[in-house]
Order: C-alpha cells, then structure tokens, then sequence
C-alpha cells in the first residue's frame, strides 16, 4: 500500500510539472536531513520563530529570532564555518534589544563612507487597538557582528512588520519596505510603505510613502529585486486573502513610482518571500508556499528561475526544502549566496512531530 501511494504522489508531481510545460518544474529535498542543521531547538515549552539571516564580508553568517509566534527578539546565533555549525549569541545585544518584537530582519548595508554595517529592525512600541507598532526600532553593530548597540532614535512609522526589504538605489541611497495596517478600511487590511536611508542605514525618511494598497487585496510582506539590466525593481507581495496568487508591482524611476499590482505565477505566490541571484542570473526566492492547490502547499520551499520568467509569470521550479508539522505556520526565513554559488537558507519550522514546537533550521540547496 505505502508503495502504491508513492507511486501516485511521484505521479501526481510528474503531471503537475508536465502540464505547466516541463516536469522538471518540481523536487522534493525535504526528507534529505544530511543537508539540515537545526541552529535552535524547539522544546515543548519554547518556540523558535521569524528567523532572518545575513553573511557578511567576512563570511560570518548571524541569525536573529524571536521566542514566540511574534514575540520578544533577543535570541541569535552564528556560524563561521558556512553554517556547519553554530554558537548563540544572544549576549552581545543589549537589554533594550529585548523589548522589541515581532520578525526582526537583518541586513548588511555599506555606509557612504564604503564601510559594512549591520542592523537589525524589529518593531518597538504597540498600538494594541490596530495591532500594530507605533514605531521601528533598529540596532547596529559596527565591527562584524561582535557587538551591538540600540540606535537612540526610533524610526517614527506605524508598522506591522518591519523593514522586510532593503536595496540599494541608482544614487547609493537605501530602499526599504514594510506593511502596516490600514485602520480606516473596515477589514483592517495591510498595505505597503517604503521609507529611505541617505546614510547607510542610521536614519530613514518619515513619513513611509504608499506603495500599493487595495480593496481586494490584503498587501504584506514585500520583497524588494532588481532587473538584469538594472532599470527596473520589482517588489513581490503576500496577498493575505485566502488562497490568493502573490502579487508583484514594478518601478522604473528607482521606487517614485510603482505600477498596480499584478498576479505573480501561481508558482511564486507565498508568504514572506526573500532571494538571491547567483553568477548565472538565476533566483532562488524562499518562502511559505502558498500555490493554490500544490501538494507542497504550507511547506518551506524555493522557487527557481530568471528575472524573466518572473515577470512574464512561468512556472520556473519548485523545491520543496522542509516539511512543516505545523501546516502553514513556517517560512519568514531567509537564504544567502555562497561564494560557490550555492544556497544556504534558513526558516522557523515545527520540525518534528509530537511535543516540541518550532525550531530555526538551516540547509543548503542543491545546485
């Protein structure tokens, strides 16, 4: 019986990849455990959650989470041999880091003065009636990762989330984006703001500046990539309506203007989506999938393609990468480019039935 059902589920993808022009369009990673590396264990007391990662110049890779769905930041980690294996770190952030919440998300931005600096953004304090924060709080570590210090001065947004995006711009400046709720529709919906650094990172503009809102739609989550040739972003969107394709909208003045949104291919529709392009110009874009109907929908997979065939919405390939125990509560993870062109990603998962809840666990793709 267990072989019968094996061979129709290995069926099932076939066709799956047949119809949508190539069966090569799907791979099932999942179950090889040689490639994972559980960086913190869940227990049946403590859950891991909204893990975010950066490698450095160096080549240190720092990982930073929350304890509880949304909850308190603090809790990080790092690897100095290409994230074979980790040592926590949470003791070089300091105390007030603690009182943020709610996904913090990491980066490495270069300052005008061509000097790395890493921040990491979470969200400050609360406005319980919309749920929402009042502020942006960051801090910053200006020597690789060994020490931290909160920046003085919140950033002075509402948000949701926060920064979930970051790019450079034409003029060296920074782009991010971020959602934030939309009080006075009666849904109390996302929509999406950008705000922008002129000095690495250290302050943002204020107000945020509407990217894209709807009335059908339920905008979050933005992920923020460029085109090849460079004249072009595109940023893709969770739509938070049930079962809805993910969206993408396109500037080609440097984010001033955006277009409407627009349905991503089925294939690439996911919850908090992140990437990277390797030296062949290919995407591996990270998220909670989220493809109507897929079988390895809720799970933690990858997507794989070109810039074109997001754009002109192929199907491009799908790569299941961890089974989640916990339906849709996964993904918000992150992945980063090795120098050998390979991809390590990491994500929040319940890793294993029974007891213990959700772990931060990394792997490496296949090539």
């Amino acid at each position: 019986m267990k072989n019968l059902m094996l061979t129709v589920l290995g069926l099932f993808f076939l066709a799956y990849g047949e119809e949508a022009g190539t069966s090569s369009a799907f791979r099932d990673v999942s179950g090889d455990r040689a490639r994972h590396v559980v960086i913190a264990q869940g227990t049946p007391e403590i859950y891991n959650g909204h893990a975010t990662l950066v490698r450095t110049k160096s080549g240190r890779m720092i990982a930073v989470w929350t304890i509880g769905h949304g909850g308190t930041c603090g809790p990080a980690a790092e690897s100095l041999d290409g994230g074979k294996t980790w040592t926590r770190i949470d003791e070089r952030f300091p105390a007030e880091w603690r009182k943020t919440k709610n996904c913090p998300a990491i980066f490495a931005l270069e300052g005008p003065d061509g000097k790395e600096r890493l921040f990491v953004f979470a969200v400050g304090r609360m406005d319980k009636v919309n749920n929402r924060g009042v502020e942006m709080r960051h801090c910053v570590s200006e020597d690789d990762g060994l020490t931290w210090r909160m920046l003085p001065n919140a950033i002075p947004v509402t948000c949701v989330m926060p920064l979930t995006t970051i790019i450079r711009c034409a003029d060296g400046s920074y782009l991010g984006m971020y959602n934030d709720r939309w009080p006075e529709f009666r849904k109390k919906w996302n929509r999406v703001y950008q705000i922008r650094s002129t000095d690495g990172g250290f302050t943002w503009s204020a107000p945020g500046e509407l990217v894209a809102e709807s009335e059908k739609m339920n905008l979050c989550e933005p992920f923020l990539l460029r085109s090849d040739d460079g004249k072009e972003l595109c940023a893709i969107l969770r739509d938070n309506c049930r079962d809805a394709f993910s969206k993408m909208v396109f500037s080609r003045d440097e984010g001033k203007t955006w277009t409407a949104p627009v349905d991503t291919a089925p294939a690439l529709s996911g919850h908090r989506h992140a990437g990277v392009k390797d030296s062949t110009g290919r995407w591996t874009i990270v998220s909670r999938n989220y493809e109507p109907n897929a079988p390895y929908k809720f799970n933690y997979c990858a997507w794989r393609g070109t810039y074109a065939d997001i754009v002109n919405r192929r199907r491009g390939e799908t790569v299941k990468l961890l089974h989640s125990y916990a339906k849709g509560d996964c993904g918000y993870g992150a992945c980063v480019l090795m120098p050998d062109d390979t991809v390590f990603a990491l994500t929040y998962i319940k890793y294993n039935p029974g007891p213990e809840k959700h772990s931060i666990v990394g792997l490496w793709l296949p090539k």
